[in-house]
């Protein structure tokens, strides 16, 4: 194994309940790169994964939330390098040979993303995070070239295991939303944080563990947990202020009447935003 052959990057995937997907995301995934899939709360039957690939399998007993998932699937990795990487997103042909080699050239890089498309071809790129000052806000839709940006996605975060390791990994206090966000700005202290144009991953959005309403309220009353703790954590102002009324805006807003699943999104945010453990 070379420090930049297909065989030196180890895909870590956490999986909940997402048996449905992954068949199709390792089938993306070139023969030579090792696969962690992480049951995330023993969710996932996993039956039939193709025995001529390198799939190790790590069972969490309970859903830990999405960065302890990471962190428990890169605790047993043994490359060089990693990408974490949703089960239902797809490599497309090049994918991580273009991000080996933006590693290679780019050497004082901390981390990178690939260029993200949604299903429909359309960009998926995170231009922005509730952590960053506005000024930092990148445009919309993906960069022309090769850049540097602040924040990368956790869809597809490709980096060193020596980084990664560096920073801590995940906040495990981050059970899900800005995870990602919160280990970028930490990377960021130690290089660039880079977008890669040649590098494509299809990711189909939200669709790794359903779209009910219990399912919205569940995910808005964590994202407004983390968006309150994250903000503590990197001294944006008044968090808990901003995300209460922001939690008042999406309940009174009109379109919720009309949107059982609206309705549960805004009341978990809310509950959310009250929830101090």
């Amino acid at each position: 194994m070379t420090e930049f052959s297909l065989s030196s990057v180890t895909v870590v995937s956490v999986c909940y309940k997402s048996d449905a997907l992954i068949y199709d995301m390792i089938a993306s995934i070139p023969d030579q790169t090792p696969i962690v899939l992480v049951d995330n709360g023993q969710s996932n039957r996993f039956s039939n994964l193709p025995a001529q690939r390198n799939i190790r399998v790590v069972k969490l007993s309970e859903n830990v939330g999405f960065g302890r998932g990471c962190n428990a699937g890169a605790s047993i990795v043994d490359t060089p390098w990693i990408i974490f990487l949703n089960p239902d997103a797809r490599l497309m042909s090049d994918a991580l040979e273009s991000l080996l080699e933006a590693a290679k050239h780019y050497p004082l890089a901390a981390a990178f993303n690939p260029r993200i498309a949604n299903a429909d071809g359309s960009a998926y790129f995170k231009r922005r995070s509730w952590l960053l000052p506005r000024r930092q806000y990148m445009a919309k839709g993906w960069p022309a070239a090769d850049s540097k940006v602040p924040v990368l996605s956790g869809a597809a975060f490709f980096v060193s295991k020596e980084n990664f390791e560096k920073v801590g990994g995940f906040d495990p206090n981050i059970f899900l939303y800005h995870e990602d966000d919160d280990l970028s700005l930490r990377l960021s202290q130690l290089g660039q944080l880079m977008f890669v144009r040649k590098s494509l991953v299809v990711h189909a959005a939200g669709h790794s563990s359903g779209r009910s309403p219990e399912v919205a309220r569940l995910k808005a009353f964590h994202m407004a947990r983390s968006r309150i703790y994250t903000g503590i954590k990197h001294k944006r102002p008044f968090p808990r202020i901003t995300t209460f009324l922001q939690a008042l805006a999406l309940v009174f807003s009109p379109i919720t009447l009309f949107s059982a699943r609206r309705r549960a999104k805004a009341l978990g945010f809310l509950e959310g935003t009250m929830n101090r453990k």
